[in-house]
């Protein structure tokens, strides 16, 4: 028996599918229990690279923002989360105002400015002290509820090695001290 090329290719979609399904599954699981980490990049913003010359993180006139499809990104986030009843201890932000804004909508609090989240994007001077301070929230990570942290993309990949995409979940596990592994990605649709 011949299996056609276009039905083999149809299985291996499907199985890979349904692996995903199941590591989401596992991820959901794992944040229902708390405990963990979870790294957030900001919402889908103008379209650019980086930020305009002369930006100010406190001034939102002078950076990239939220687009309405941001906006909804971050409300979807934010439901996924209370469908799935995970607990949230504590919101911490980068002080741009793209990662604020995908906070506030997301969770519907005020989050705490924490500089260790700001955009590393072209600022590689402070990537070391950042990944240290990164490495104290982790160690710092509550027992009851998840410790969300609302980033950059460019931020998390230098704490985890992951370039994530808009409004997805990097989940990270602490291992005692400020060691941690990455329990894995969710995106939400």
């Amino acid at each position: 028996m011949t299996i056609r090329p276009h039905l083999l290719i149809v299985f291996v979609l499907a199985a890979a599918s349904s692996s995903v399904a199941l590591a989401n599954d596992t991820l959901w699981a794992l944040l229902e229990k708390g405990g963990q980490v979870v790294l957030i990049r900001h919402g889908l913003t103008t379209p650019g690279v980086g930020d305009p010359a002369g930006f100010k993180p406190g001034d939102c006139a002078t950076q990239r923002n939220l687009v309405a499809d941001g906006r909804r990104q971050a409300e979807r986030l934010g439901a996924a989360l209370r469908a799935h009843k995970v607990p949230v201890a504590r919101v911490l932000s980068s002080p741009w105002c793209r990662c604020l804004e995908t906070a506030r909508i997301a969770f519907g609090t005020e989050p705490a400015i924490d500089d260790a989240l700001s955009n590393l994007f072209d600022n590689s001077p402070n990537r070391e002290r950042q990944v240290a301070a990164f490495r104290k929230l982790v160690a710092s990570a509550p027992r009851q509820g998840n410790l969300m942290l609302v980033t950059h993309g460019s931020t998390t990949a230098a704490f985890t090695g992951i370039n994530q995409g808009t409004a997805e979940m990097v989940v990270v596990t602490p291992e005692g001290g400020e060691r941690y592994r990455v329990a894995g990605r969710l995106a939400v649709q």
